[in-house]
């Protein structure tokens, strides 16, 4: 995405669009769009997301399969994040944890996870 907001050849992307409601791919449980600033990319009660992002944010990946969360990093700036694995591919990629809103990440999972 440019400066503009546009990707590929100036198609417009919204990123509201992007925090939406969601139905888990893996535990089947209807997951509320993000509510404290962030956008959310991983269900809060299973921790596991979807392999959409080639780069983060860039919903460019055709490979769209269940993504498992695999452990814990601290980057600068961003705090603690869970790194989810492709199940299909292999992508590695951390997300930040939601940690206010209307469905806070579940606190035991995160904490179970190994730091990577």
């Amino acid at each position: 995405m440019d400066e503009a907001g546009t990707v590929d050849g100036g198609r417009a992307r919204s990123r509201r669009a992007e925090n939406t409601t969601f139905v888990c791919g893996h535990c089947q449980t209807l997951v509320p769009a993000n509510t404290d600033g962030h956008y959310r990319n991983h269900c809060p009660w299973c921790l596991w997301s979807l392999h959409v992002d080639d780069l983060p944010g860039d919903r460019a990946s055709e490979c769209r399969q269940l993504m498992e969360p695999i452990g814990l990093v601290e980057k600068s700036g961003k705090g603690w994040q869970v790194v989810h694995r492709c199940t299909a591919c292999g992508h590695r990629q951390p997300n930040r944890l939601v940690r206010d809103g209307a469905a806070p990440d579940d606190l035991d999972l995160v904490l179970a996870l190994p730091w990577l």
